[in-house]
C-alpha cells in the first residue's frame, strides 16, 4: 500500500503560534527568532506571545525585529509589570495584552509551540 503524496506543500497562509517564557540568555530566544524568521519567509502567519520571563526579550532587538518583519507580536502586560519592564517606547507593532489573546492564539493557529 502506498501513501498519497501531497501535491501542495506550501505553508503560505498557515498560522503558527509561538509562546516564549524564558529570558534572552536562554537558547530558546535564538530558536524562536530563527523559527519566526523562517516561517515568515515561507509565507506563514506568525503569532508570537511573550510571557513570564519571556517579556525580558523586549530588549532583544533580533526578536523584536520579527514584529517589523510581519509577525503579530504580543507581550503579557502583567508579566511586564512583574518584571519591571517598561511598556513605553516599543515599536507600534508590539501589543501589550492579557491572557485572552494567548488563548485566542492557541485556538486560532494551525500549530502552536511553547518554549518554556
Amino acid at each position: 500500500m502506498s501513501l498519497p503524496i501531497p501535491t501542495d506543500l506550501s505553508l503560505k497562509g498557515k498560522k503558527l503560534g509561538i509562546l516564549l517564557s524564558t529570558p534572552p540568555e536562554n537558547p530558546n530566544a535564538e530558536t524562536v527568532t530563527k523559527l519566526g524568521e523562517e516561517a515568515l519567509r515561507s509565507g506563514v502567519d506568525v503569532y508570537l506571545y511573550l510571557i513570564d520571563e519571556g517579556v525580558k526579550n523586549l530588549q532583544n532587538p533580533l526578536l523584536v525585529e520579527l514584529a517589523s518583519s510581519g509577525a503579530k507580536f504580543f507581550v503579557c502586560a502583567y508579566g511586564c509589570q512583574q518584571h519591571k519592564i517598561s511598556t513605553e517606547g516599543h515599536p507600534k507593532e508590539v501589543t501589550f495584552c492579557g491572557l485572552v489573546v494567548l488563548s485566542n492564539i492557541i485556538t486560532g493557529c494551525d500549530r502552536f509551540l511553547a518554549f518554556n
